[in-house]
C-alpha cells in the first residue's frame, strides 16, 4: 500500500534516528493491520519513522525507529534480546548512495513494497524519493519485517531488518 503523507518532512537526518523496544503506540500517519499465522501485526508510519506492534501467542512487542526527543539510544547496528518467550533480533545499516543510485534504489524499493500485500510505504510531499517503507512476512514460525527510511537530500538510505520468533528450549 502506498500513501502520500500529509505532513512536513521533519526527521531529516539518518543520524537522528533512535531505536526503542517496548514503547507505547505513538500517533501514526498511516497504518496497516496484518493477520499472519499465529500473529497480529500493525505496521505504523510516524513521519519519517516507523513503529511495529506485534501480538503473538498472548504476548506483545513494539519496535520504534524514530527521532525520539530525549532518547539516548542511537540506532544500533544490531540487537539480540529475549522478550518474554521470544527471541528478538534487529539489524540496521545506513547506505550512502550517489544521486543516480539513490533514485533507482528508491524506485525499486517503493515498487517492491507498494505491490506487496504486507507492505506499507509513505511518500512525503515535495520529493518522490523521501519515503518510509515497511514490509512484513511470516516464515518458518517467525515474524520478519524490513524497513527503509530515505533521506534524498543526503543520499542516505537507512535499512532495518527484524526477526521475532519463539524461543526454542535447549535440549537436555
Amino acid at each position: 500500500m502506498l500513501t502520500t503523507l500529509n505532513t512536513a518532512y521533519t526527521d531529516t537526518r539518518a543520524a537522528d534516528l533512535a531505536w526503542a523496544l517496548g514503547r507505547e503506540p505513538l500517533p501514526a500517519l498511516a497504518t496497516l493491520d496484518l493477520e499472519l499465522p499465529g500473529a497480529k501485526l500493525q505496521l505504523r508510519l510516524l513521519g519519517a519513522s516507523h513503529q511495529v506492534l506485534l501480538e503473538e501467542r498472548g504476548g506483545s512487542c513494539s519496535e520504534t525507529v524514530a527521532c525520539i526527543p530525549g532518547s539516548r539510544t542511537p540506532l544500533p547496528l544490531g540487537v539480540a534480546k529475549r522478550v518474554g518467550d521470544w527471541e528478538y533480533r534487529f539489524a540496521a545499516r545506513v547506505e550512502a548512495l550517489s544521486p543516480e543510485s539513490f533514485e533507482g534504489r528508491a524506485q525499486e524499493l517503493l515498487a517492491l513494497v507498494t505491490d506487496h500485500p504486507h507492505g506499507l510505504a509513505g511518500v512525503f510531499p515535495g520529493s518522490p524519493h523521501a519515503f518510509t517503507a515497511l514490509l512484513a512476512q511470516h516464515h518458518e514460525g517467525q515474524v520478519h519485517w524490513r524497513t527503509w527510511h530515505a533521506y534524498p537530500q543526503d543520499g542516505q538510505l537507512v535499512a532495518t531488518w527484524t526477526r521475532v520468533g519463539t524461543r526454542v528450549p535447549a535440549a537436555r
